[in-house]
């Protein structure tokens, strides 16, 4: 009881910090247009590294403010996580990334088998991290796994399933793959107009790809200069630095014809708003016609956001954690 009081104090100050401020602002001129990134942070009770992943899952939104286009949080934004049940914790646990150990332990499997249904794209990761000896690890939300434990427990023992292995045959490891269509997914829909949404999808094919797919130069270093990171891990060490910049760029044939596609038609919307600077607006006509790839097999799922998480006994054992 006297942790929930606590709580609720801290909850009741970070309430009142916003208002206070607003009602400075308010005295002495109009208000800002948004909260610095690292104050939102603060006031939303998030570390860093937990305020980072809520900006980039929508669970906190940003806008560009001021004259150098820096992103700020709208103050009605704190105020709406600060006002719904369970705050902070309910947001600090949907914002809960595991590793392999930690998420096996979740879903009650399993080390190796936690890691042949990721390997199997059944979840997608959020996140990694290249360790000292040069292996990428991934984090997965608590959250993803907590709902596909409760949606699919039949493949949580027992034989693993033909076509999951078959999927593994074919592609040992989906979780670059997922990744990068989850960031891709996620920078799109922060984008602010078509051409940031191309430059999104182009962000994940390497230089010959993406000028085969956009033979106008004008155009290629417009979307180049409008780049978007997917990731913002940065390494001294060279080779460490060659794996990171590997896994934000797409492998196989099937996913590099998928997302050329994805820019052929993003492209379309984009020169139909204005044309690219420096070009005459004529790019549709350099661009080569793209064939029409098979729908992604296996790739991530839908953005965490956007999907309802049934209810389950482990959903319910997560939402308790806080």
């Amino acid at each position: 009881m006297e942790v929930r009081q606590a709580g609720q104090t801290r909850q009741e100050a970070r309430l009142r910090e916003p208002e206070r401020a607003r009602g400075r602002a308010g005295a002495h001129g109009p208000a800002r247009p948004g909260v610095p990134l690292a104050r939102a942070a603060r006031e939303l009770g998030l570390k860093p590294r937990e305020f980072e992943l809520a900006v980039q899952l929508g669970e906190v939104r940003t806008v560009a403010a001021g004259p150098d286009g820096r992103r700020r949080v709208p103050p009605e934004e704190i105020d709406r996580h600060g006002s719904s049940e369970g705050f902070p914790e309910a947001l600090r646990s949907r914002l809960w990334a595991v590793g392999t150990a930690e998420g096996a332990e979740l879903m009650g499997v399993g080390a190796a088998r936690f890691t042949r249904l990721a390997r199997a794209g059944c979840f997608t990761p959020v996140r990694f991290y290249v360790n000292r000896y040069r292996a990428v690890v991934w984090h997965y939300l608590a959250a993803d796994l907590a709902e596909f434990a409760d949606r699919e427990p039949g493949l949580l023992t027992g034989r693993i399933p033909a076509l999951l292995r078959t999927a593994l045959d074919e592609h040992s490891d989906r979780r670059a793959r997922g990744w990068r269509a989850r960031r891709v997914d996620q920078l799109t829909a922060q984008a602010s107009d078509a051409w940031q949404r191309a430059a999104a999808t182009a962000a994940v094919l390497d230089a010959p790809e993406l000028a085969q797919a956009v033979p106008d130069p004008g155009e290629r270093a417009y979307l180049n200069a409008l780049r978007p990171e997917l990731s913002r891990i940065r390494s001294e060490v060279p080779a460490a630095r060659e794996v990171i910049e590997s896994l934000v760029l797409a492998e196989d044939p099937d996913e590099i014809d998928w997302y050329r596609h994805c820019l052929t038609t993003a492209l379309t919307q984009a020169r139909a708003t204005r044309p690219a600077p420096g070009t005459e607006g004529n790019g549709e006509t350099a661009q080569a016609p793209a064939a029409e790839p098979e729908p992604r097999q296996g790739g991530a799922e839908p953005p965490t956001a956007a999907r309802s998480v049934r209810p389950g006994r482990i959903w319910s054992w997560l939402r308790g954690r806080a």
